[in-house]
Parts: structure tokens; sequence; C-alpha cells
């Protein structure tokens, strides 16, 4: 326990060193003053895991992803470390956490709260989940990237500290930034209200929007005008439009869902692709990848009805016609199986039109202008 100044930017509640700012700012929260905080707390022994944590990521080469992050996180560490305080003066923080034996001084919140991801399961009084789930699993952390130090250097020290297994991977996030890149904060009120997206376009709508338009880890605009564009574009009329096709030549001309067709097409290389291609995207984070795989299997199928074209074939070729629209009726199962992870309701439509064999009664997505 010692005194020190500290440079403290209130908005990622972190201390900052002078490499870090740019002309005395946080380049996070350029809005908000850095506080210059000189008093006696208790401080982790930060400065001894450099080594630690280097062969860390040196032995995990996916333990940080994207890669420009891991390697972002490797050069931090690998300029040496300082140690940071863990508590603050409780007559500044009276509501904060006690440190155990201090009662003038409390916990500071990033030491406090990042006991949570294994807290939450029983740790230490109750240790059979955090064994199963933390130290015998693959836990996974997701974060913003303005946490990167926090949870890929910080929290791994603790937990090596304290003689715990690290997290096996953490996932780094970029930002939704609203109007001039500037992210998200409802302390600047730029933000959009999930729930009135939802309530207007339904949640599959809003999964939709984030899963496949929102990079994976850089940062990604957001904005109703973007949002309604694409949903007209991709869900009206795109899957949307491509189920109600579908079903609606099925069921004028008595055609139902055949196993057969579904075996046989299951065989094409485009969907052993798509099957490949989801799994890939899921294995490294990256769920925009399987969405635009899935995608690109709606607009495969959209092209069969445009070159085949089965409602003008049944007419002269019933059987030719009708071993066409089994194969749409396939190809409909497999895009509706492969949704399930990502727009489950959107999957449990399609999978109820087929089994009953009917016409959707509304648009799956109805257009809005």
């Amino acid at each position: 326990m010692y005194k020190r100044q500290i440079k403290y930017c209130v908005g990622c509640e972190l201390e900052k060193t002078d490499s870090e700012l740019v002309d005395g700012k946080c380049p996070l929260h350029p809005h908000l003053t850095i506080e210059l905080i000189d008093e006696e707390n208790y401080f982790f022994r930060f400065s001894k895991f450099q080594k630690t944590l280097l062969d860390l990521y040196e032995k995990n080469p996916k333990f940080v992803v994207p890669d420009s992050r891991f390697n972002e996180i490797k050069a931090f560490v690998g300029r040496g470390l300082e140690d940071f305080s863990i508590s603050r003066l409780a007559s500044k923080m009276p509501w904060g956490v006690p440190v155990p034996g201090d009662d003038k001084q409390v916990m500071y919140v990033w030491f406090d709260a990042l006991v949570n991801y294994i807290s939450t399961l029983g740790w230490p009084e109750n240790t059979e989940q955090f064994e199963k789930f933390w130290v015998g699993g693959a836990p996974v952390q997701y974060c913003g990237k303005d946490n990167l130090r926090q949870q890929s250097a910080m929290w791994q020290a603790m937990l090596i500290s304290a003689g715990l297994t690290p997290t096996h991977t953490i996932v780094i996030d970029g930002f939704v930034t609203g109007p001039g890149g500037v992210k998200m904060s409802k302390s600047l009120g730029n933000v959009i209200n999930p729930y009135d997206i939802v309530a207007e376009f339904g949640t599959d709508a809003l999964r939709y929007f984030v899963l496949r338009e929102l990079s994976p880890f850089e940062d990604s605009p957001f904005s109703i005008e973007q949002f309604k564009q694409s949903y007209n574009a991709n869900l009206a009329n795109g899957i949307g439009n491509l189920v109600s096709r579908i079903m609606k030549m099925a069921t004028s001309n008595g055609v139902v869902s055949d196993e057969n067709a579904l075996a046989s097409l299951e065989k094409d290389e485009a969907v052993k692709e798509l099957d490949n291609e989801i799994k890939t995207g899921l294995e490294n984070f990256n769920l925009q990848r399987s969405m635009n795989t899935i995608w690109k299997a709606i607009s495969i199928a959209d092209q069969e009805i445009q070159s085949k074209q089965p409602f003008k074939i049944i007419k002269v070729d019933k059987v030719a016609g009708e071993e066409q629209i089994k194969r749409l009726l396939a190809w409909l199962k497999i895009i509706g199986r492969a949704l399930q992870p990502f727009l489950p309701s959107t999957s449990d439509k399609i999978t109820e039109y087929l089994k009953e064999n009917k016409m959707p009664e509304a648009p799956l997505f109805m257009r809005r202008d």
C-alpha cells in the first residue's frame, strides 16, 4: 500500500499512462477531462507479471480474437507493466465494498467486477460449477475493445496470482457508432433504443442486422436508415420473398416436402460448402461470415427459380416441374435449419410452413417504407 498520483479516465474507469493519451485526453472519451488522483491506495503488483503473461500468450495463439487485438495487448505487455490501484478511499466512495481488514478503503470497481466471471460459477465457496465450466471447459469472454487491457492482461494476472486457471479465449468487439463515428453512449445521448426496433420490426430483424450488418471485430455505424434499407433488401425482399414464392408454388400445385429430394440436395457441393462455412464462422467467432453464407444459399435458391422457372415447367411437364419444386422445398428446409441459431423465430416459421405445407398467412417480413 502506497501513495501515488495517477491519471484517471472517468469514462473508462481506468488509470491511463501518458502514452495512451492524445493531447492529454483519453482517445475513447475526448469530451471528458483526465482526473489527477493523488491518494494512498492498495496496489496489485502487476509489474511482476510481464513474463508470465507473455508466456501465456505464446502458448495460446488464439487467446485473444481477432489477431489485431492480440497483437495490441502483446505490445502493451511487452513495453512493461505498472502496478495498478485496486482500492479507493472510503470517504470518497462510501458505497463501495470495504477492503477486508481496512474500513478506510473500498475495492476499486474493476478489481471487484472482474471476479464476477468466476463468482457466478460458485467460486470460492462452491466450486463444482467452477471446476466444470471454468477449469474443465473452454470459457469465452466477450468484451468491447476498450476493455482489452482489463480482460486480457489485468484479469489474467489476477487469476494466475490466485493460482487459478486463466481464461480460454477472449473475443474483442468493436464499437457500435452513431453520427460522426462516435461510440454510442447513454451519456452522450446518441443511442438507438433496441426495444423500439423490436416493437416495430421484431426480434429476428434486429438479430439479423447485428449479426450480418455489424462487423464482428471493428467499429460499425448503426442508423435507422441503414436498418430499414437492409431490412427491406435482405429480409422482406430476400428470405421473406423466397419463402412466399416457394410455398406458393408448392401449395398451388399440391407438391409437398420430400425426404429424397432433401437427401439428394445435401450431397450437392453448394450445401456441403454451406455447412462448412457456417461451422468455420462459428468456430472463429465470426457470425457475420456464417450469416453471409446463409444468404448466399438464399441467393442460389432464388437464382434457381429465375433460371428454371418451375412455375412454368409444371404446366407442360408435371413430373419435371414437381421435381424442381421439391428441390426448392429442400433448399428451404436447409436454409431454415441453418438459420436456427441465428434467427430462431424465422427458422421455426419456415419449419412450420414446410411441415403443414401452407402459405404464410402474412409476409415473413413485411416491407417497411
